[in-house]
């Protein structure tokens, strides 16, 4: 009976006619016309046929044509062929819409080059060339529609606190696609392949998939970050050789090949900082020199090769200097004031803060990172920040003098806490 039921579905359009016919003729019984009295109406009626036969040839000419169109679509692979039988899709729900959402998934989406550029830019300090570059890159490669290694492989390398890692992150954002993040100094030995690829049968941990392999399997449109990868193991290394080669990584708990052809693989490195900021102030105006010399300069730094090999693209930045320094410490200081749940007002952010912070990273050197600015923001404005928040303020300015810094209440604030003291 139960197989009998999903026949009896399909069969449906067949049977309707069928239930027609046998309708028409009971109400033909029930109104006692004789067969004689349907001769008589057919001859009377015997003007039309010529109309009615050209409208019926008319409609299976369209039919016709209609379905060679259908199967012309089908082979190339546009839209499916309908058959006789009612499909369970067409009876269920929207079978055109499904269709649609399933070409649409099936065909890489085309971006625009210069709006993610433009987006790129606007969070991004001090790395136009970067987000311009980048951009162009993973329009080229998102557009391929046969590819048998993923989307791209593209290493971020210069000196730390240049925004590689932000970068990463809102190319994700703007794609709308899932982040992946892996911090590599965690995977300095033999065994940390397990964390990302899962581990054999038998051993602890072989009952889930790994960190990579399980996050690919689930969102195969993934943006892995591998940062600062110059510090990974060479045998977790190896694993991603395989990934990058063939297209796919091998889930080692149950043997599993996790396509890797719709990811796209974004490494940082902060090795060879110095030499790889003067070659990006040398070759500013020649990308492609730029790039030739960032390779042998990262090889000669103990770079591995068999990395360097397969990657597709190599974006240096440059270190932040001047204004651009100063617009990541202003952002850094209103992410802060946020932090705690409060606001700046426009333009309450004193520029001898500013100077100052800029100061204390020119004294740190080269070796100056985005936690050292962070550091140093938090040592001037926290405790100032904290005693804002205890008065009941919202809304505040931040002014520097001999004293220190100081976050003073606006003019917002006190209105709103004299209201509530009322």
């Amino acid at each position: 009976m139960k197989n009998l039921l999903p026949l009896l579905n399909r069969l449906m359009p067949v049977m309707m006619p069928i239930l027609i016919i046998l309708l028409t003729l009971q109400a033909l019984m029930s109104l006692h016309i004789s067969l004689d009295g349907i001769i008589q109406t057919l001859g009377r009626a015997r003007a039309f046929y010529g109309p009615i036969a050209l409208l019926f040839g008319v409609m299976a000419l369209s039919g016709f044509f209609f379905d060679r169109h259908a199967t012309k679509r089908a082979r190339r692979g546009l839209r499916r062929k309908r058959g006789i039988f009612m499909d369970v899709l067409a009876r269920l729900t929207n079978r055109k819409a499904l269709e649609e959402m399933l070409a649409q998934e099936q065909k890489e989406a085309l971006i625009d080059a210069d709006e993610l550029a433009a987006g790129l830019r606007a969070r991004v300090i001090g790395q136009d060339a970067v987000c311009e570059d980048i951009a162009q890159q993973l329009r080229r490669r998102l557009a391929l529609h046969i590819r048998g290694k993923p989307v791209g492989i593209f290493l971020l390398a210069g000196p730390p606190g240049t925004g590689k890692t932000y970068l990463a992150k809102q190319v994700a954002r703007q794609l709308g696609r899932k982040l992946l993040h892996f911090d590599m100094t965690q995977m300095s030995n033999a065994f940390a392949a397990t964390q990302l690829f899962g581990s054999p049968k038998g051993y602890v941990g072989s009952d889930s998939f790994g960190k990579l392999t399980g996050g690919l399997k689930e969102f195969p449109d993934s943006v892995v970050l591998l940062d600062e990868i110059e510090k990974a193991h060479p045998d977790v290394f190896k694993k991603f050789l395989t990934a990058w080669n063939d297209g796919h990584v091998t889930e080692a708990s149950t043997g599993e090949q996790v396509s890797t052809t719709r990811a796209i693989f974004i490494l940082t490195s902060n090795i060879a900082t110095e030499e790889l900021t003067e070659i990006a102030q040398n070759f500013e105006g020649d990308p492609d020199r730029m790039r030739a010399e960032s390779t042998e300069t990262l090889r000669k730094a103990g770079f591995a090769p068999e990395i360097l090999n397969r990657l597709d693209r190599i974006f240096v930045f440059r270190r932040l200097e001047g204004l651009d320094l100063a617009r990541v410490a202003a952002l850094e200081i209103e992410i802060m004031i946020d932090g705690y749940g409060l606001r700046v007002e426009p333009g309450g952010i004193d520029p001898a803060l500013l100077f100052q912070i800029m100061q204390r990273q020119q004294k740190i050197g080269s070796g100056a990172s985005a936690r050292d600015l962070v550091r140093s923001i938090e040592d001037m404005i926290s405790e100032t920040l904290i005693i804002a928040r205890q008065g009941g303020a919202t809304l505040v300015r931040l002014v520097s003098s001999q004293d220190g810094v100081k976050a003073e209440v606006t003019a917002e604030s006190e209105s709103t806490r004299s209201r509530l003291s009322n």
